[in-house]
């Protein structure tokens, strides 16, 4: 894991958070049980940054809770873009909803509560970006799932891939087992050509060929 001193520093050499996601951060961490969840500055920035990078018309998000991540990648988002995002949870929409409508993003935001395993079909798109941050036992499914709507060229980033260091335990909990598959499917995938970054929690970056 990154030295705590290193991270301190990186944390204090990105553009800091504007307005709207301090207020989000801080309602994230006085409403819900496991603010931690939620992307953060760095996380959030760099997702951003990628996002504008690639200007995607059509981004997948599986994972919403309070809808951080969303707002940082919606920013990227090409004039005539849309992100279809997805989250189990009912109970965060009233606060993500809202911050859409403070980040002007609302209208560019299609939001679906269920099971991913189930909505994704459903979606009647071409991705040429999808964010994979859910529950971890499912990332192979998700992968799997994603893939045959992620255009030539198009990626996808998922977050938690180093999972606390949990990765490199002997006996991995479900959580775990399904991050270590889920990072064994993406480097054996001759579709695809990947990096695993640092950052926070690990990013597994993707590039389909």
């Amino acid at each position: 894991m990154i030295d705590k001193r290193i991270e301190a520093y990186a944390n204090n050499h990105i553009s800091a958070e504007d307005e709207l996601l301090q207020e989000l951060y801080r309602e994230t961490h006085l409403k819900t049980v496991y603010p931690r969840m939620l992307s953060g500055p760095l996380q959030g920035k760099l997702l951003e940054m990628i996002s504008r990078m690639i200007r995607p018309e059509r981004i997948l998000e599986i994972g919403t809770f309070t809808g951080y991540a969303t707002i940082c990648l919606g920013r990227g988002l090409h004039d005539n873009g849309l992100i279809h995002t997805i989250d189990i949870d009912p109970q965060m929409e009233d606060i993500y909803t809202k911050y859409f409508e403070k980040a002007g993003i609302s209208k560019k935001v299609q939001a679906h509560i269920g099971h991913a395993k189930e909505v994704i079909p459903k979606i009647v798109e071409t991705f040429d970006l999808v964010f994979i941050d859910a529950d971890k036992e499912n990332y192979p499914d998700y992968y799997e799932l994603v893939m045959p709507r992620l255009r030539s060229g198009g990626f996808i980033l998922a977050d938690n891939v180093i999972w606390s260091g949990k990765v490199l335990e002997p006996r991995p909990d479900k959580e775990t087992s399904g991050i270590i598959e889920f990072n064994k499917i993406v480097q054996q995938d001759e579709r695809t050509e990947n990096v695993m970054l640092t950052v926070r929690d690990g990013l597994m970056l993707i590039r389909k060929k």
